[in-house]
């Protein structure tokens, strides 16, 4: 699978684990998941590379239990079409 065909992937899981993801301009000091009124965000720093969009993306996923089971859930449906 190509860099940014995963990274929109993982995008997609997180919207599905209730995230908002937002792409912005960080200059390499900053990005990740964080939460504040009541909703939970990822932060996506433009100014680095897609492989390291992709691991930043997938660090912030990394220990939410919802965002393992949207991960599963969609597996399972490429898995049946």
């Amino acid at each position: 699978m190509q860099t940014v065909q995963s990274l929109e992937r993982l995008r997609d899981i997180a919207q599905d684990a209730g995230y908002t993801v937002r792409h912005e301009w960080l200059g390499g000091v900053a990005g990740g998941a964080c939460e504040f009124a009541g909703r939970k965000w990822i932060f996506v720093d433009l100014s680095l590379s897609v492989v390291e969009q992709l691991e930043q993306l997938a660090d912030a996923l990394r220990e939410d239990p919802i965002a393992a089971q949207a991960f599963t859930n969609r597996s399972r449906l490429k898995v049946a079409a």
